[in-house]
Formats: C-alpha cells, sequence, structure tokens
C-alpha cells in the first residue's frame, strides 16, 4: 500500500507539473506498478484489454467515419444555415449542436468539425469569435455528461464493471446529463456571454483582420536593399540562407517597382533588390548586415504589404491529432510541402514571432500563414490543420455513402441500447464495418484515433487494480468517513465530489476517474451506499472542466482562434461548475437513491 501511495503520489506531482506527457506518465505508473511486484505481469497490461479502451478506440473510428463520408459537411452547412444573421440565434446554435453531436462524438472530434463552420458563421454575422468558441468548447463538455461514450464515464463503468458490480447503459447518464446540459447552455445565454471578452484582435466583425496590429508584425519587419557586393545577388532563395544564417523570413520582394509576395524558392535574387524580411535585425551578424544589405527608413506596414489579388493572410488552427504538433517549421519542411510562409504562431493568448522555424508546434496553435488563394483552397481539405475561413472549396458530398455512414452509426447506438453488456464489442464492429466497406481507410482509422488518449487510460487502469488490491481504497475510505464521522454519510460523497472537480481542472478526467472512482466504490460497499449512485457523482464530476484551458484539450483547442486568456475561462467557467456542481449533488440522491 505504501509502495502505491507513493507512486500515485509521484505521478499526481508529474501530471500537474507537465514536466512529461500525460500518457508518458500513465505508462510509467502502469510500469512502475509491475516491476516493484504491486500487481502481476498480467494485471500491469491489462489495461490494454480493458474493454473501456476499446469503447473509446471505436469512438474515434466511427467519428472519421462520419466525417469521410461527409456527414459532418452537412452538419456544419446546417449550423450556418440554422444559426441565421443574428448573434444571439447563432450563439444558441452552436451550443445545442456541440451539445447534440457531443451525445456520440468525441468532444474534441465535434470541435474540429464545428470550429470552421461556427467561423465562417460568425463573419457572415459580424459576430466576435471570442463570444463563441467559449460556448462551444462549454457546450461539447455538457453534452458529453449526458451519455455514456466519454473517456471517464466509460472509466467508471468499466471500473464498475471489475468490482463485481453492474455496469451502466448508454443512457444511464441522461436523467442527470441532460438537465445538466440545459441548465449549463441556459446559463451560458443569459449570463455567461456578457462576461465573455470581446477580443478585436480575433473579431469577425472585420472580414479581413488586421494580422499586421493583431500579431505585433511591424515589430519584426524590416525592409532592405541588396548592395553591389552582396554574397547572395544572384542566389535562389533557397540558396540564399537568409533563414539559416540571418534567422530572417522572406516576405516580398520589390523588383524595379514591381511588388511580388511570397516569391517562389526558385526565384534569384538582384542587385537594388528591396526586400521585406521579418525577424530581429538587432540579431544579425552587424559586419555581415553592412556587406549585404542597406537597411531602408521605416514606414508604416499594414495589410497591403502582405496581401494582393492572388496571395492572402489567413489563420490556421492545428487539427486535435495533427502530425505537424511536436515539431518545428524546419522538421516538417512546411514552406516547401505547402508553399506557404508562417508570419507568426498565436499561443496561449500571445504571439509568437521570432525564430519561428525552430519553435516546435504545440496543440492548440493558430499559425498565421501568407500564400496562395489556390495553396489556401488545398490546405482546407488537409487533416493536419483546421481552416477557419471559407476557400470556396467545394466539397463533392457522395450521398450514399453519407447515409450508409449514418446508418451504420445510429444501428450501432440503438444495439448498445439494447444490448448495454456488449456496447465495446457493437461499436467496434460498427468502425470495422466502416473500415471493410471503405467509408473509412485503415490508415485514416489509425491517424483518428487519439492514442495520447488511449495511452493515458490503458496506463492509469491498473492503478485503480493497485488501489483496492492493496487496501488503499480501503484506508482512504476510513480516512473519509472518521474525518466527516460528525455528519451525514453523504457529505463523504460530496467531498470526492469536490475533489474530483478541483483535480479534473488540471489533470486529464480519465486519471482522476482511474484514481477516484477505485475508492468511491470502497466508500459505498463499506457504508452500505448505492455504489453506482456514488460513481455516477465522480463520473460527473470529472466532466466538469470549465475553470481553466487545462481541464479539457478542447478549452485549449479554441484558445487560439478566440484569442482567450487563462481569466476568460475563470470568469465563465468558475460560477458554471459552482451551479452545475449544485444541481448535480441535489439531483443524484433524487435519481441514483444513495
Amino acid at each position: 500500500m505504501t509502495i502505491t501511495l507513493i507512486i500515485l503520489v509521484i505521478a499526481i506531482v508529474l501530471f500537474l507539473t507537465e514536466k512529461f506527457s500525460a500518457d508518458l506518465v500513465a505508462l510509467l505508473v502502469a510500469l512502475s506498478l509491475g516491476l516493484s511486484g504491486v500487481l502481476t505481469l498480467e494485471e500491469t497490461f491489462s489495461g490494454f484489454s480493458r474493454p473501456a479502451v476499446i469503447t473509446v478506440l471505436a469512438i474515434f473510428i466511427l467519428a472519421e467515419g462520419l466525417r469521410q463520408a461527409g456527414v459532418t459537411t452537412l452538419i456544419g452547412d446546417q449550423l450556418q444555415k440554422i444559426g441565421g444573421k443574428k448573434g444571439s440565434t447563432l450563439l444558441i446554435s452552436v451550443m445545442i449542436f456541440g451539445a447534440l453531436l457531443s451525445l456520440f462524438m468525441n468532444n474534441i472530434a465535434v470541435a474540429a468539425v464545428l470550429l470552421p463552420a461556427v467561423l465562417a458563421a460568425a463573419e457572415r454575422t459580424r459576430v466576435s469569435l471570442s463570444k463563441l468558441l467559449i460556448p462551444l468548447a462549454y457546450a461539447t463538455i455538457l453534452g458529453g455528461m449526458a451519455t455514456l461514450l466519454t473517456s471517464t464515464n466509460i472509466i467508471a463503468s468499466g471500473l464498475l464493471v471489475e468490482s463485481g458490480l453492474q455496469g451502466y447503459g448508454l443512457l444511464d447518464f441522461a436523467p442527470i446529463g441532460l438537465p445538466v446540459t440545459i441548465v449549463g447552455i441556459v446559463f451560458i445565454y443569459f449570463w455567461g456571454k456578457k462576461e465573455l471578452p470581446d477580443n478585436p484582435a480575433h473579431n469577425a466583425m472585420v472580414p479581413h483582420t488586421d494580422w499586421v496590429d493583431t500579431y505585433k508584425l511591424e515589430e519584426r519587419l524590416v525592409r532592405v536593399q541588396l548592395t553591389k557586393g552582396s554574397d547572395i545577388v544572384g542566389k535562389s532563395i533557397a540558396n540564399s540562407s537568409l533563414r539559416e544564417t540571418y534567422h530572417m523570413n522572406l516576405i516580398a520582394i520589390e523588383h524595379e517597382g514591381r511588388i511580388t509576395l511570397n516569391p517562389s524558392p526558385n526565384t534569384r535574387l538582384q542587385q537594388s533588390d528591396i526586400l521585406l524580411l521579418e525577424g530581429r535585425i538587432e540579431e544579425m551578424d552587424q559586419e555581415k548586415l553592412k556587406t549585404n544589405f542597406i537597411v531602408l527608413p521605416s514606414r508604416d506596414i499594414d495589410e497591403g504589404d502582405l496581401e494582393n489579388a492572388g496571395i492572402e493572410v489567413c489563420e490556421v488552427i492545428l487539427a486535435p491529432r495533427s502530425t505537424l504538433i511536436g515539431k518545428t517549421l524546419t522538421e516538417t519542411h512546411f514552406r516547401e510541402k505547402y508553399g506557404m510562409l508562417v508570419l507568426g504562431i498565436w499561443r496561449a493568448g500571445r504571439p509568437i514571432r521570432s525564430d519561428l522555424s525552430q519553435e516546435k508546434m504545440q496543440f492548440g496553435d493558430a499559425l498565421l500563414i501568407q500564400g496562395s488563394k489556390t495553396r489556401l483552397s488545398i490546405l482546407s481539405s488537409d487533416p493536419d490543420m483546421i481552416v477557419p475561413r471559407n476557400m470556396d472549396t467545394n466539397h463533392h458530398l457522395d450521398r450514399r455513402k453519407s447515409i450508409f455512414a449514418g446508418v451504420i452509426f445510429f444501428a450501432s447506438i440503438i444495439l448498445s441500447i439494447i444490448f448495454p453488456q456488449l456496447i465495446s464489442l457493437i461499436l467496434l464492429l460498427a468502425g470495422l464495418v466502416m473500415i471493410l466497406t471503405g467509408i473509412v481507410k485503415m490508415e485514416q482509422a489509425y491517424r483518428a484515433v487519439e492514442w495520447k488518449t488511449i495511452f493515458i487510460i490503458a496506463g492509469m487502469l491498473p492503478m485503480g487494480i493497485a488501489i483496492s488490491k492493496t487496501g488503499l481504497a480501503v484506508w482512504v475510505a476510513n480516512w473519509l468517513m472518521n474525518a466527516f464521522s460528525a455528519l451525514p454519510q453523504y457529505w463523504v460523497v460530496v467531498a470526492l465530489f469536490l475533489l474530483a472537480v478541483i483535480l479534473s481542472q488540471v489533470v486529464h478526467g480519465a486519471v482522476v476517474s482511474s484514481m477516484l472512482v477505485p475508492i468511491a466504490i470502497t466508500v459505498a460497499i463499506s457504508h452500505n451506499m448505492n455504489p453506482r449512485s456514488v460513481v455516477m457523482a465522480i463520473a460527473l464530476a470529472t466532466s466538469m472542466t470549465f475553470i481553466t484551458p487545462l481541464g479539457h484539450p478542447v478549452n485549449i483547442l479554441v484558445m487560439a482562434p478566440g484569442g482567450y486568456k487563462f481569466r476568460d475561462y475563470v470568469k465563465v467557467g468558475l460560477p458554471l461548475t459552482i451551479l452545475l456542481s449544485i444541481l448535480v449533488l441535489v439531483l443524484i440522491p433524487l435519481i441514483w437513491p444513495m
């Protein structure tokens, strides 16, 4: 028990400090429990064979099937139609669509599907994005609370089954989850939206946002003229070493009065060319600077210096499972692959403009890119990025394929309701049918799975075994009961609920569920309470990730395009969490008697 407790404390510290990625920590937890002798070899790796893991994996494949079949595109189109021309109508439509889709799909997948449609609708209705994207994120989380098909709920149900108890059915969360979802949406619509910022930097009221001002590019843009003795005269841009030697991005060339934006790497530089460069001029080798360039007097630089009839500047957002995450622009050969120049990165409410080629990209980053409109249209179909603006691409939808994918999906949902004990088998079979029928290719299925979540669940589920096996759950349960001995037993559930809510703001909900559900089951059994009722409370608590952007990946996803800061989540999420916590704690004993 002591070894388990030590491993658990170290794991919590590592999760909180984020020194290592959460999936790596989870796998290290499982290995530590095995190597220390707390768990057997079979128990150590049992997480990978749990129905909970298979169910989550199947949900990712099914969601990708709907996307590949064009079902999600149709949903996005409907959102734009129903959203109308009023901001209030669009806001309520965004939240309802987000919540409804999250009943059956992974929250991040829903946000990624709806994000382009929301941004396009915001531009059409002249509504600030910052008034829409936190509501979208919160609505997807709320919708996930009303169904079993959320990773934390799946884990809670699986741990019940492993304790010899009845797990949850697909609709068991609905009696509490649906009222919570409705109250949450109503709260955001009438009160929360007033606390949301109106960010002019990311405001759809201006069709072409002033990117120069938003990213403060004027601080990094400089005009220079090539000197007669410059050693890069006559060389192509690709061989000029502007980026490698001078750490500068070439944005435009002015030759004999003609300006070429985003020039081809094969373009040769000529004497007296005027270059518009992005970077820190003071960090350049001053001797080389004097030899090769004449720094021209500064002048006001605006959007017109970055765009013309064929070249456009826009933001793109890294997709949730983008292969670019964790890599630098140099490593991905971004400019060569996409024909685009990255002018800046928006991260956690601030722009990054220096040494972009060596900056490792992170989940939730928005990239400010410059390139031809043709290239931007092609980019909108790239799975690594979400293009938030309408690029006038024509999505060819195969109606028969869309209908077939919809039938497979809803058939799996109906069968899961009828046979709740077989839900993992049914959903995996539905995913494989989508692959066998060609709706999803095997490579697309692999890529659609959020493997980080899979490894977190598989790595942390053995901790649940260890907590129960070693008696740690009993020890914690007795401590809680002694601490609250003067109060009704229900207050122990309240304490566990609040602990789950607090931890879930900074630690992955799957981790919190794996740690606290075994303790909740022990508390319930040892004190003659209904385990399914107590675990229901903990499962719902781990989904209340509204207070910080760290609580759920979907919060991070909308942070860059919405231009949000940490405090924006607190201002809306804290009162929302308090309200919904009270509602859940009132409804639990009424609907699931203790």
